[in-house]
């Protein structure tokens, strides 16, 4: 064999270290790749309903003893602010509007007038909470609705009693103008009781309550004639 196609020992040693070499990085990534912690991913947790979600408010009528409508209203208001439900309740009111009245010596004076004799209505979430505290108050009757079971309002029937009832300021400076209580109805046999018709007796033909003023059918002179007059210069038969 010619010398220079013998192998060189130092050949061997360098092909022999670079195998050692690889087998060692394989075993060391190995290792490493054994020791780096594997990352856990956590479900995604569901959906739970909240079962301290209030519910939708809405307004109900309430039955309560006529002429205490005004302090069972503030009654069931105390009561609410005790069992700290106050998030259960919005506005708890009379409706009433604004009238004019006048004594027999014609003086005026402005009333408030129920327009619901023996209800109020109230703004709440019904819950067993609500609806037990909401009964336990003297005087209550019931809610309006089928077999006791509480009825909401329609949303017209609610704009209908909020504007009449004109609640807040801002309500009341845009409330249409103010009526006059007149205790008569269209029909009604009346006497003229003072001015120049006094004696006279007729029937009732139109109410203004805008303006006060009855129009009542006399007969003068054998005919039905009109005669406009306020009406505290009229009484009944």
């Amino acid at each position: 064999m010619p010398i220079d196609e013998q192998p060189h020992a130092g050949d061997e040693l360098v092909e022999g270290g670079d195998a050692a070499s690889e087998s060692s990085g394989e075993a060391s990534a190995s290792a490493a790749s054994e020791k780096e912690p594997r990352v856990k991913v956590a479900p995604p947790e569901p959906v739970v309903a909240d079962e301290d979600a209030i519910p939708p408010k809405a307004w109900y009528i309430l039955k309560v003893a006529v002429n205490r409508e005004n302090s069972i209203c503030d009654a069931l208001r105390r009561r609410v602010k005790l069992e700290g439900l106050d998030e259960y309740f919005g506005e708890i009111l009379v409706p009433t509007e604004d009238v004019r009245e006048f004594n027999k010596n014609g003086k005026q004076r402005i009333v408030k007038r129920r327009l619901y004799p023996g209800y109020i209505v109230v703004e709440m979430s019904v819950t067993d909470d609500t609806w037990f505290i909401v009964r336990d108050i003297q005087g209550v009757g019931d809610f309006t609705g089928a077999a006791g079971k509480p009825t909401p309002l329609s949303d017209a029937e609610v704009s209908k009693i909020l504007q009449m009832a004109k609640i807040g300021e801002e309500k009341a400076a845009a409330a249409p103008e103010i009526k006059t209580a007149i205790r008569f109805k269209v029909g009604d046999k009346v006497r003229v009781k003072e001015g120049y018709f006094q004696n006279f007796e007729g029937d009732v033909g139109t109410i203004d309550e805008s303006s006060g003023r009855v129009t009542v059918m006399i007969s003068i002179f054998g005919r039905q004639t009109p005669v406009e007059l306020d009406h505290w210069q009229i009484e009944e038969v």
